[in-house]
């Protein structure tokens, strides 16, 4: 239900962050938060915008009580333990690049004035359905300023309409970090489609299309727990690979954030080397009903489900990168994933990890299995793939 006007409130300071951010979970707080504040603590000349402006986005006790924490302004930790090239690491960092914090509902009008002022960037998390729509959004959302949209990609279109209405030639950068392939190019259809569909005006859409620089990227950092209120505990691998683009504004500049002509060597390293081997460890789970808290690491620490997991990169994933042409850099690729899935300090349950676990498979197994055989078509060369096959034949 919508907030009626009796229940809106006094219109609080403004927000003055240039980069607004959607989502509070522990994954932006150890990643592209941890970058932003690295950067501007490093005291190199445009190593980042500025700081950041933070939205709550869900109902959700915990959500609320990282923005109340969010808001005094004091920063969070971030602890960071595991290895890294065979080093340990145990340091905890403290976040400071969020510098306001607010609820999408309780404070819509503030976020609705910032995007029309010093917001330069923003940058989502929104979850597996965050860029789903809601039936209950539609026009008229436009028509009073004050009625917050429920779906995420309905709010952004009505800050998007108010940013052009008033402040059309600032320049705007988009950063989704959902891990959909394309993610940026798949929020700007969607909100081009929402745009069309409730018939806006022609000068709006070319905007969203022409103007605004959706990026698309891939984060990669496993971030197992939070540090309640507001806090993360998360591994030393991180990566944050943006692919280039006339007029993009990144974030910061940071050692972890990798600008690339080539964004799917990238997408495709991560899902089918670490995301297939997680998936990979959790059907094993799921069969064999192993022990409820159960850890990758205390999972690659069992001989026999390290060897059939050995046997699936070996035999089943790598020899596909060989034949893009990618071997070596996969086979890096994959020392960086086992030392990172045998990392003892961070508590990564299967349990989690199976969640969602059919769709996870159609999305980390059935492309490889895909492409292996669209390379066989084209080369001649056979990728025998039975541990995989039988996986995408199973019910669980």
């Amino acid at each position: 239900m919508r907030p009626s006007h009796e229940e809106a409130p006094t219109l609080a300071a403004p927000l003055t962050q240039p980069i607004l951010q959607f989502g509070t979970s522990r994954f932006l707080q150890a990643h592209v938060d941890l970058f932003v504040s690295e950067a501007l603590e490093s005291g190199q000349p445009g190593a980042a915008p500025g700081g950041i402006a933070v939205v709550q986005t869900t109902e959700s006790a915990d959500s609320a009580a990282r923005v109340a924490a969010l808001a005094n302004g004091r920063g969070y930790p971030v602890h960071i333990r595991g290895l890294h090239s065979g080093r340990l690491i145990d340091v905890t960092l403290t976040g400071r690049a969020i510098r306001q914090a607010v609820h999408v509902r309780r404070d819509w009008a503030r976020i609705r004035q910032t995007i029309c002022g010093p917001v330069q960037i923003v940058v989502s998390n929104t979850g597996d359905q965050g860029y789903q729509l809601d039936e209950r959004d539609n026009a008229s959302d436009f028509a009073d300023p004050s009625r917050v949209p429920h779906s995420f990609p309905a709010r952004l279109l009505s800050l998007l309409h108010t940013r052009w209405q008033n402040h059309p030639e600032a320049p705007l950068s988009l950063f989704p970090c959902e891990l959909i392939e394309k993610n940026g190019e798949v929020l700007r259809g969607i909100a081009v489609e929402l745009a069309l569909r409730w018939q806006m005006p022609e000068e709006f859409i070319r905007y969203l299309i022409d103007h605004c620089v959706w990026a698309n990227s891939l984060v990669d950092r496993i971030v197992s727990e939070p540090i309640r209120p507001v806090g993360a505990i998360a591994e030393p691998y991180a990566l944050w690979a943006i692919e280039q683009q006339p007029r993009l504004q990144i974030p910061c500049v940071h050692p972890s954030i990798v600008l690339t002509q080539n964004l799917q060597h990238f997408e495709r390293r991560k899902l089918f080397l670490l995301n297939l081997g997680h998936t990979f460890l959790a059907e094993r789970w799921l069969r064999e009903a192993r022990a409820t808290d159960e850890t990758v690491c205390a999972a690659m620490n069992d001989p026999v489900l390290r060897a059939e997991l050995e046997t699936v990169w070996q035999q089943e994933v790598l020899p596909v990168f060989d034949l893009l042409g990618e071997g070596d850099d996969a086979l890096a690729y994959v020392a960086q994933v086992r030392e990172r899935l045998l990392n003892p300090f961070l508590a990564h349950r299967l349990a989690d990890i199976a969640q969602n676990h059919a769709q996870k498979k159609q999305r980390r197994i059935a492309p490889l299995l895909a492409l292996a055989a669209s390379l066989m078509r084209a080369t001649g060369t056979i990728v025998d793939q039975p541990l995989l096959t039988e996986m995408m034949a199973g019910d669980i």
